[in-house]
């Protein structure tokens, strides 16, 4: 008996520890030595720009927290701020490994100054008394663009949640959070004053605990208790530094793309750089916060072949659930509203008392819930007319339903839908009983093909 709790408890262990297992099984125990600092999944693709005809000498004054938010903590808050101080640095770096930019010192200039007026005095007095013609110091270097902006906004808990279960003193639960950094980036002309392009980076920072726990009395005066669990956090640092690193990835190619500078490399491999960028930038117009991509899908016309079963609620006992087959077209107003009709061929049977096959057409307003996802709930209702294969029954009828469609590409979608179809007849099966009309339900799944171009965004009036 006891062994089966032992086994319980490590396979929800294993359930729970498993998305996190690289953390879990390296947890630390010893004092490891100072290791050169991390690359970004941004650093890579910034190496791999291709490299300019000429790198452009730029200047960083200051590139700083402009959130003044502090470390947000239980108790509320400490002095420690909730973002690095040092993104100056970080965008000098992030400049030099892109090899497109010359950054020169600003941030400390005075420092420099000093220095210089120093190296001059000496060698004033070293070519007074030694070596009259000693050089004189070379002039500095000047910026012909200046790089402005900074973090301006670090937002704290923009969604968090978790879960939790716990059975017969066996448990487990896990927990989430994430913060958000926004970067803002500049390129200011220092002949004319101009600003050149203005860039815009946000960056994610997740946070999560896991954990697992045993309680249980195995045996009288003898408890077992277990527990395990780790916590990661997402370095704020290294999200910093990816922010920006991207935004300089992004101000080098929209540079390339308004001819501020030139490239070094065949159009061919340009356009290409060009192309995917503009796609990735479309995603990103197109994504709105917790990564909910919303995309045009939907053309505006569309037909449908739909399959599965029926089901009769009239005055016999024990209905059964027989074949239906429908065909239907459908045309979007907008995004959300569409109208469609269609033609539905189906069988009711009671069992031993009655079968017959019917014929239905129906004419529906639809309601999709979630237009721009792949994924989205759809409701309908409509009216229609039913009627048995002889024709000897006619019969009008209101229906509603709803249902879900899965996008599998821009052309092709599946559905599965439910409907109830009130018919205002009780002589859909053959006899009249009671003060209740007859009805009766659909149940599909559907094949849904689109033509034409998507219905716009645009067309949505507020």
């Amino acid at each position: 008996m006891y062994y089966k709790f032992y086994k319980v408890i490590a396979v929800i262990s294993c359930a729970l520890l498993l998305t996190g297992c690289g953390a879990y099984f390296n947890q630390p125990i010893t004092v490891e030595s100072a290791r050169i600092g991390e690359d970004t999944d941004v650093t890579k693709s910034l190496r791999n720009i291709p490299s300019p005809v000429e790198p452009v000498v730029v200047g960083v004054y200051k590139f700083r927290d402009q959130t003044g938010q502090y470390k947000p903590t239980e108790a509320g808050s400490t002095f420690s701020t909730a973002v690095t101080q040092g993104a100056t640095t970080i965008l000098i770096k992030a400049l030099e490994d892109s090899k497109w930019f010359v950054p020169i010192e600003r941030e400390n200039l005075s420092n420099l100054l000093n220095e210089r007026n120093i190296i001059r005095s000496t060698r004033k007095e070293y070519r007074k008394t030694k070596n009259p013609n000693e050089p004189q110091l070379p002039p500095l270097l000047y910026a012909g663009i200046i790089l402005e902006g900074g973090i301006v906004s670090y937002d704290s808990n923009i969604i968090t949640g978790g879960l939790g279960a716990r059975y017969f003193g066996i448990g487990g639960s896990t927990q989430y959070r994430q913060d958000r950094i926004t970067v803002y980036l500049r390129a200011v002309s220092t002949s004319s004053g101009k600003i050149l392009k203005t860039v815009y980076v946000s960056k994610t920072i997740l946070s999560q605990a896991i954990d697992a726990n045993f309680f249980r009395y195995v045996k009288f005066r003898r408890l077992l208790e277990a527990e395990t669990g780790y916590t990661k956090n997402e370095p704020a640092q290294l999200a910093v530094s990816e922010a920006i690193e991207k935004a300089v990835e992004s101000l080098i190619i929209e540079g390339i793309e308004d001819k501020l500078w030139n490239v070094n490399a065949e159009p061919e491999a340009v356009n290409e750089l060009i192309g995917n960028y503009k796609a990735e930038k479309t995603e990103a117009q197109n994504t709105a916060l917790y990564d909910r991509y919303f995309k045009e899908r939907r053309a505006q016309k569309s037909i449908a072949i739909k399959g599965g079963a029926a089901l009769i609620s009239g005055d016999y006992n024990n209905p059964e659930l027989t074949y239906s087959a429908e065909i239907g077209a459908r045309w979007y107003f907008n995004p959300y509203i569409n109208v469609n009709a269609s033609i539905n061929k189906f069988e009711l049977t009671n069992e031993n008392a009655f079968s017959k096959g019917f014929n239905a057409i129906g004419l529906n307003t639809e309601l999709t819930l979630l237009p721009f996802e792949k994924l989205s709930p759809f409701l309908f209702a409509g009216i229609g007319v039913v009627n048995d294969d002889d024709f000897d029954t006619t019969a009008f009828k209101f229906q509603y339903g709803g249902g879900v469609e899965y996008l599998i590409s821009d052309k092709i979608g599946i559905s599965v839908n439910a409907s109830q179809n009130l018919v205002l007849s009780d002589e859909l099966d053959d006899i009249v009983q009671g003060k209740r009309d007859d009805q009766y339900f659909n149940f599909s799944f559907g094949l849904n093909w689109y033509f034409g171009n998507p219905v716009k965004r645009d067309k949505i009036k507020n």
